[in-house]
């Protein structure tokens, strides 16, 4: 039963995430709409990418691996490529984290970023666990 807290995917983010259904979600983010064609372009993966190497790649790594320059976190950044944590999240929890931040973690809010910003952002991040098979991991 402890293995799964041995995960670094599980302690990654904040029990913010355990609860994969909108229902955990506040009410203005489990009523957004998901912009589906979106978030399966390649166009906006790319633009997703090139704004995760600027706002995410510091913490989270450049391949999304959770293993980002900043260290001393008070909690481990997620790792993206995990497709565990992948199955956990769906776009609108992505969306709401991104937006909000997660309190008491060093997760910050994106206020600054617009919702098609946001969204690229989403498409990347949640295209990064099918990207990357377990023998591509460098553990």
């Amino acid at each position: 039963m402890l293995m799964i807290f041995q995960r670094p995917a599980f302690i990654a983010l904040p029990l913010v995430f355990l609860a994969c259904s909108d229902g955990g979600l506040p009410p203005e983010y489990r009523q957004l709409e998901v912009p589906e064609s979106r978030l399966s372009s390649a166009e906006a993966r790319r633009s997703g990418r090139e704004l995760f190497l600027a706002h995410c790649a510091l913490c989270h790594g450049e391949k999304a691996d959770g293993v980002g320059r900043r260290r001393n976190l008070s909690s481990r950044p997620a790792d993206f490529t995990d497709p565990f944590w992948r199955q956990r999240v769906g776009p609108r929890d992505l969306y709401q984290v991104i937006r909000e931040g997660v309190k008491g973690t060093a997760m910050p809010g994106f206020k600054a970023l617009s919702e098609a910003e946001i969204w690229d952002l989403v498409a990347y991040i949640s295209s990064v666990a099918e990207e990357w098979s377990p023998r591509d991991r460098s553990d």
